[in-house]
């Protein structure tokens, strides 16, 4: 796969703290791994692993969140996630002196909406990550290739949302998961598009929140949308 431009916007971890200061106690949060090793070869795509910054800038998020609300920790069950998932409880914990439950995997982080991935890889490798995407949100993708995208959106919403109703004021969710999650929310959820607002950085993402009984999503570049 060609290597992405590296933008590693940390404006998620003031869009937290934030919400935090104004009174918001129930927050989950989607994020990007961090910078991970590129390969053209497709087949090894998932294997790919953290480089020794992506190492230590996913180290510096878990450090640079706050103590409290305490995070649990959910990730995709590819590698990269997983990796950036450990890098960060390993930041908390040495900076707040807490342990945080093991991280858990789960199929709503992984690109569960791809349907025919030797399809999808032909078609990114052939029109470009941008104009796939773009081709994919205009729904102009066959379903048995791509899931709907508003559905996918809707899929990944209700899953943070319930990450959410789960837990109490003194948690908070932090989901590491990849880009093209976080664009196809971008797009249906906050109106922003991938050509205007642009790419998805490494530890970039969402966060949802509750505020009165009603859910609500919002980034650095926008929001707060109610959902």
């Amino acid at each position: 796969m060609t290597q992405e431009p590296k933008i590693r916007p940390r404006q998620i971890i003031d869009t937290i703290n934030n919400l935090l200061d104004n009174g918001i106690k129930k927050i989950s949060v989607l994020v990007r791994h961090s910078d991970r090793m590129f390969t053209e070869d497709a087949n090894l795509e998932p294997f790919m692993t953290l480089t020794d910054e992506g190492k230590k800038n996913a180290f510096e998020f878990g450090a640079d969140l706050r103590s409290a609300p305490l995070p649990r920790l959910y990730s995709s069950f590819l590698g990269r996630c997983i990796e950036t998932a450990y890098l960060i409880d390993k930041g908390f914990t040495k900076t707040h002196n807490q342990t945080l439950d093991h991280n858990c995997t789960n199929e709503m982080l992984t690109p569960f909406y791809v349907i025919d991935m030797d399809e999808t890889v032909h078609r990114v490798k052939k029109q470009g990550n941008a104009l796939f995407l773009r081709n994919w949100f205009d729904k102009l993708i066959d379903e048995r290739i791509m899931e709907n995208p508003e559905k996918t959106a809707n899929r990944l919403s209700e899953f943070m949302i319930e990450q959410i109703k789960k837990y109490d004021e003194n948690r908070i969710a932090v989901c590491v998961s990849h880009d093209w999650n976080i664009y196809v929310l971008k797009e249906f959820k906050l109106g922003l598009k991938h050509e205007t607002s642009g790419d998805v950085g490494f530890l970039d993402g969402v966060v949802f929140f509750e505020k009165e009984n009603q859910y609500y999503i919002i980034n650095h570049q926008a929001g707060p949308v109610l959902l």
